[in-house]
């Protein structure tokens, strides 16, 4: 998977905006304002950091050497994984789809009802 194949997917999730946060150089995928994923784009290895919860990132980490603790954010896990390496495109659209899902699951009410009328 390339930035552009990863920007896609992200980007065609229900509610998603993408915005540069602290400078040109890191793309954030947010969903109804909640950070999901983030991908810098000057790097010499491509990755991307997804939120994860703690013990799915416990696992991930036993199972995948590609995937390292990435950065913590507000406290909360992120797991960094390397998008040109062999892990499968299929394998990292479903840890796209958990950070999503995770974040879509901790919104209030409010905001999950807004997104389902999107």
């Amino acid at each position: 998977m390339n930035y552009e194949d990863l920007q896609l997917y992200c980007s065609s999730k229900k509610g998603v905006t993408e915005e540069f946060p602290f400078d040109k150089s890191t793309l954030v995928f947010k969903v109804m304002g909640k950070a999901f994923a983030l991908s810098g784009l000057d790097e010499v290895e491509a990755r991307v950091n997804l939120k994860c919860d703690p013990d799915r990132a416990i696992e991930l980490r036993e199972e995948y050497a590609d995937i390292i603790p990435g950065f913590h954010m507000n406290k909360k896990h992120w797991n960094t994984v390397y998008l040109e390496r062999e892990l499968h495109d299929k394998f990292i659209k479903e840890l796209i789809d958990h950070s999503y899902d995770m974040v879509v699951a901790k919104m209030t009410r409010k905001l999950r009802e807004e997104l389902q009328n999107l």
